[in-house]
Formats: structure tokens, C-alpha cells, sequence
């Protein structure tokens, strides 16, 4: 397909200077200019002044004609007309008239003798006239064109033609060449995504914007969290984005760039008003929460925090309210009483085999390949009947999933180095574009949209880059408002202390905390914290799949599901042949225990691990950076596996997969 043609026509004057004043009495003088209307053209072109507003945009139809010399002439009943140009003045003595174009033939439209039509505008009512086209010429360097109607030889008479529009048939019309389409065709039409066949709206306007042209598009209202500001978005008509356009289905596919259909969004719809007194609301609640943050600080002899409070500038003093703000002092001092108790480290292959005489019974044994493959040998299997009810409870929203991104090796490399790691998220990002693509195959919804629940859990500075994979994606069919990013739980780090009461939180800085993930075990007490759990219980879910993203990750299996479902268990273990430890696990809650559980944070283990880290200290009034040689801080961590502290061994099963 040839490229999309560049058009030039004449340029439209200004409001201010289309001579109304010379217009007689029976054209109303509150003459007012169209937003837009059908016209003749191959470039997409709009003439936003010329043009009288009594066109609807609709292709005209004739009504009863009055001729010229105002005499009643045939009926064009069932005709329609598109507009080529709009009469602007008068020219010269001999009942001449200007023209400005609409047209991209202006020598075929103004220069060929022939019928012509004009519509005015009468006493309100809409007529359209036959004229006879005698001649015209371009004028000489003004943008419009000198036209001659057969008996209009005199300045009165063509003064009575000034402000009518000029038409002509619509099979009239020249044909156009392959890639080449008439803006008034192309209004209406329906814009779609050419890789998922998504409908993002309608075209219902075209405009002519420098060397392209532009598609206004109205968008697709099926979308109710999302507002477009002057609700339109637009979309270059350049076949690099409009690469198909099917006139017979009415339906334009385009591939566009990323970021392009959200340039006019605005996602607050809210008044100016209403956003300052929510801006307010949040500051005093924020100011609320600090105030009470200091107060157990000092009740817990670590005052020195707020030292930082005290000089700096505006935004250093505002980062450390901020971290003072958003310490979760309930789970710190849980945190810093249980690792003060010894616990042996949660090992998932010994829990198994210390208990292995209860869970035994309640295990399942296949091969990962067997897993992957997503099916059984039968009907009359066991497994088929396990698999139909878990993708059951899937395709009806029962279950949800929570993805949790592991760092635990970019946390070690940036202890060592003190620099924030790169060159890790790449691959991150490719396993999780790969662990939902699974999702949409065991579920066998490639074409469907998938309305499981999507909890992410990730570091902060990672959280875009999972928020654009799945915008790249398309969401890989879940519907986003059932998407949620949670920033991973973290605690301060302490130093190291035989006294629970001389455990000094450390600074990196006057006005930075040094603080550590606190593990997958705190995942609990953040989906509480930020009512994720609530919400799931409103929609019903019965199951949440708890996985982390490595390489061995499967979520959303029905088998996996329908083996919890059918033992009516409180947990689910998929325990991996190989298991690497703490960091890589799959497990499924149901939600009774998930309420349990969030209301006896006691029951959660965790440990002190020493480790070895930079910090600044004030001694003498004075600010002093500490290299340590040896370990000289704690990390508190807990384990995803002390959940299950809370659960009942009856109340465990266990998928062994292996190979």
C-alpha cells in the first residue's frame, strides 16, 4: 500500500474576516460556523470557519430547490451532495464571487464549466439551489478562488450568494487512488487494536495537522475508571500506525506506539475543588500518623531518628518524616520480640519430613512435565476431575493470585556495594510476562478476558516496570481494576544487642532509615494494612495463590487448585523436587485462614540474621560515618512457612512435583 498522500488546499480565512456586514437581511445575522461537516476531499481535511452551521455532518439531502433567479425549480429528492467550497465575498464588478476550497480539485470543482448547488440558509429553513458554473480562476496570491454563476452579472445579485455553501454530487465524485480515502468517509468508522482486536472508539472527526493528517477518536466507553480530557484521543493517520483500513467493515486496525492512546488521559475526573480538599485530607491524616510515629519512638528510646528533623533542607527533612510515617510499629515490635526468642530457621523439606506421618495422607505426587502439560489421560482420571473443579473456581472468580517478585540476591549485591543494582530486571520481567502467559493457557481463555484477581508485590523501584509489561500486554487479558501493586513490606535494620532495649535503629543518613524487606512472611500484614484482604472477601474469593517469580513459577493451574479444593484444606504446599529454601515457594490460602491469620500476627516467627552495614551515628553533637569490619546490625526477617504455625496438620496438603 502506497504511503498515506500529504494534501495542500487553500487556506481558510479567519472568523473576523468573512464579510458578514455584506450579507442581506434574509440570511440571519447571528450566522454562526459548523464544528464540522462532510466535504470533498482525499486529504481528510477540516475547515472549522468556512463552513454554515446547519450541516449535521450527515450526508445532505435535497429538499425542494430555489433557483437563482428565485424561481421554483425540480425536486433533487434522494440526493446527496458534499461541500467543495463556501462562498466568501464577492469579486470585481461583473458578479464575480470568491470561493475558499474544501477541495483538494479545485481546478475540476471551480475551473469546469457545469451544474453546481448551493445551499443557504432562509428564514431558518435549509434550501438547496441549482447554479450553473460559467468559469473561475485562482487569484492571484490570495487563497481562495473567482468563480462566475450563468445570470449573476451584477454585484447585487451576487451579494445574495454570499455565505451559501457549494456542492456538488456525491457520485460525482472522482475516484481515488489505492491508499487514498475521502474524509467523510472515514468519520464514523471503528478503531480497533490490530494485535488483540481491542475497540479503542470511534473516528469522529479528521483534521489536516502539518504533514499528516489527524484522527479524532471518541473513545470506547467501557472503560469507567478512565476519562479522556475533551474526550478524544488522537491518532496520526500514517500507515505506520494505520497500517489497515477496511472500508466495506467500517473498521480501521492500527498498532500504535506505546503511551500514544493515553496522551489525553486523565484519570481524575474529579473538580479542582474536590482534588485540593482531598489534597488536605490526606496531609492532615499524614501529619496525624507522624505525630503518633515520634510519640512511639520515643516510648521505644529511638528518638535519635528525629534528629534529622532538625536542620536540612525542605525535602530531606520531608523524606524522613515520610519513612518515620510508614513504620509498621505493630509488626516491628512483633519482629523485634520473636527474634529475641530462639526458632529454628523454617526449612520447608524438614517441616515435611518432621510430619510427614499426617502428610502423607494428603499428598499428591506428578512430574513438572506432567504439571506443565495441562491435562489428563481420561475422563475417568482422577486428575481430570481435580483440574475441572479448580479451572471451575478459576473462570468464576473464586481464587486470586498474589505474585511476589524475590530479591533477595539485588538485596545482598546492593549491602555489599552500597549501589543500586542493574542488569537483573530484564530477565524478572520476561519470567513474569511468561508465568501469566502460562496463566492464560491453563485457563484456555487466549481470546477471553481473565477476572482473576492480580496482587503484585515488588520492590518500589520496580513496581513501573511490571505496571508497563502489563500495559504492553494488554493487561494479558486480566481486567485492570482487579490489578494491584504493593510496594514489598520493609523494617528498619538494627544493631546488634544482647538488650532488646539497646537495639538502635540505624541510619544511612541523618535523614535516611536503613531498612530491609522483612521476607514474604510480612505479606500477610501488608495485604491486611492495605485492605486487599477486605476487598477479596467483597468479591468472594474462596482460595489466594501465594507464588513467588523464579524460574520454576506456575500460578493459576487448575489442578493445583482443585487438589485444595477437593481436601477442603486451609493450605496448600507445592513443594518443588530441588526446592532452593525460603525464596521459592507456591502455596495456596483459603480465605478463612487468611482472616485467621491476619488477626494473630503473634503466631508469625521471626529471626535476627547478622549482617554487616554501613551507617552514620552522632556522637559529641556530631554526625560520623561507621565502616564496620564484622556484623554489626540484624535484618528481621520471617518466613512465608511460619504461616503455618496457625494451620492444623490435617489442614495441609502437599503437591510433590518432581523432576
Amino acid at each position: 500500500m502506497p504511503p498515506r498522500p500529504s494534501l495542500l488546499s487553500p487556506f481558510s480565512p479567519p472568523l473576523s474576516l468573512l464579510p458578514l456586514h455584506r450579507t442581506p437581511l434574509w440570511i440571519p445575522s447571528s450566522f454562526r460556523l459548523p464544528t464540522k461537516t462532510p466535504f470533498d476531499s482525499s486529504s481528510h481535511r477540516f475547515r472549522p470557519v468556512s463552513l454554515p452551521v446547519f450541516s449535521s455532518g450527515a450526508p445532505v439531502v435535497a429538499e425542494v430547490a430555489i433557483g437563482s433567479r428565485g424561481v421554483e425549480e425540480e425536486e433533487v429528492e434522494g440526493s446527496k451532495f458534499v461541500e467543495v467550497g463556501y462562498i466568501s465575498t464577492t469579486h470585481g464588478i461583473r458578479g464575480e464571487l470568491r470561493v475558499v476550497s474544501n477541495t483538494d480539485f479545485p481546478e475540476l470543482r471551480f475551473f469546469k464549466p457545469g451544474k453546481r448547488w448551493l445551499r443557504t440558509r432562509i428564514l431558518g429553513k435549509e434550501m438547496i439551489s441549482e447554479v450553473e458554473l460559467t468559469g473561475g480562476r485562482s487569484h492571484p496570491g490570495q487563497k481562495c478562488w473567482i468563480i462566475s454563476f450563468g445570470g449573476v452579472d451584477t454585484v447585487d445579485k451576487a451579494k445574495q450568494m454570499v455565505g451559501s455553501t457549494l456542492l456538488v454530487r456525491e457520485e460525482d465524485r472522482p475516484e481515488l487512488e489505492e491508499g487514498e480515502f475521502y474524509t467523510r468517509d472515514l468519520v464514523g468508522m471503528k478503531v480497533v487494536l490490530k494485535e488483540t482486536g481491542r475497540l479503542v472508539g470511534t473516528v469522529i472527526n479528521v483534521f489536516n495537522h502539518g504533514a499528516n493528517d489527524l484522527l479524532e477518536v471518541m473513545p470506547e466507553s467501557s472503560k469507567p475508571d478512565l476519562s479522556y480530557h475533551g474526550s478524544h484521543v488522537w491518532v496520526p493517520f500514517v500507515e505506520a500506525i494505520v497500517p489497515d483500513v477496511d472500508m466495506d467493515k467500517r473498521e480501521m486496525r492500527i498498532t500504535p506506539p506505546k503511551g500514544l492512546l493515553e496522551l489525553n488521559l486523565r484519570s481524575d475526573v474529579r473538580s479542582k475543588k474536590e482534588r485540593r480538599q482531598l489534597e488536605w485530607k490526606e496531609k492532615k491524616k499524614f501529619q496525624r500518623r507522624l505525630i503518633a510515629a515520634k510519640k512511639k519512638l520515643i516510648e521505644m528510646d529511638q528518638k535519635h531518628l528525629l534528629e534529622g528533623l532538625r536542620f536540612g533542607d525542605k525535602a530531606q527533612k520531608s523524606w524522613l518524616a515520610k519513612q518515620i510515617a510508614e513504620i509498621d510499629f505493630k509488626l516491628f515490635q512483633r519482629a523485634m520480640e520473636s527474634s529475641s526468642i530462639h526458632h529454628d530457621r523454617h526449612n520447608i523439606s524438614e517441616f515435611i519430613d518432621a510430619n510427614s506421618a499426617v502428610l502423607l495422607k494428603n499428598t499428591m505426587r506428578l512430574s513438572h512435565k506432567y504439571l506443565m502439560r495441562n491435562e489428563s489421560e481420561g475422563k475417568n482420571n482422577l486428575n481430570y476431575e481435580l483440574h475441572e473443579q479448580g479451572l471451575q473456581l478459576l473462570l468464576e472468580s473464586k481464587a486470586a493470585i498474589v505474585l511476589v517478585v524475590n530479591n533477595k540476591d539485588t538485596l545482598e549485591r546492593v549491602f555489599e556495594t552500597d549501589n543500586v543494582c542493574v542488569g537483573r530486571h530484564e530477565p524478572m520481567v520476561n519470567r513474569f510476562e511468561e508465568v501469566l502467559l502460562d496463566c492464560k493457557r491453563f485457563l484456555k481463555v487466549e481470546e477471553q478476558v481473565i477476572l482473576i484477581p492480580l496482587v503484585i508485590v515488588c520492590p518500589a523501584h520496580e513496581i513501573q516496570l511490571y505496571k508497563d509489561c502489563l500495559s504492553d500486554n494488554e493487561y494479558f487479558g486480566i481486567i485492570n481494576q482487579k490489578v494491584w501493586f504493593l510496594e514489598e513490606r520493609e523494617l528498619p535494620i538494627i544493631s546488634t544487642s544482647t538488650d532488646q532495649k539497646r537495639n538502635k535503629i540505624l541510619l544511612k543518613s541523618p535523614w535516611e532509615i536503613l531498612q530491609a524487606p522483612t521476607g514474604c512472611g510480612g505479606l500477610l500484614s501488608l495485604l491486611t494494612s492495605h485492605e486487599v484482604v477486605e476487598d477479596l472477601n467483597e468479591m468472594g474469593i474462596e482460595y489466594v495463590q501465594v507464588c513467588s517469580l523464579d524460574d520454576r513459577s506456575t500460578v493459576g493451574h487448575p489442578l493445583f487448585v482443585g487438589f485444595v479444593n477437593s481436601h477442603g484444606a486451609d493450605v496448600g504446599i507445592k513443594f518443588m523436587e530441588g526446592n532452593k529454601g525460603d525464596d521459592e515457594f507456591d502455596l495456596i490460602f483459603s480465605m478463612r485462614f487468611i482472616n485467621s491469620i491476619s488477626k494473630q500476627f503473634d503466631r508469625l516467627q521471626f529471626r535476627a540474621v547478622p549482617e554487616r552495614h554501613v551507617h552514620v551515628e552522632q556522637v559529641e553533637n556530631e554526625w560520623t560515618t561507621v565502616h564496620p569490619d564484622k556484623p554489626n546490625s540484624y535484618h528481621l526477617c520471617c518466613s512465608i512457612y511460619s504461616a503455618l504455625n496457625g494451620c492444623p496438620l490435617d489442614s495441609i496438603c502437599i503437591m510433590h512435583v518432581m523432576g
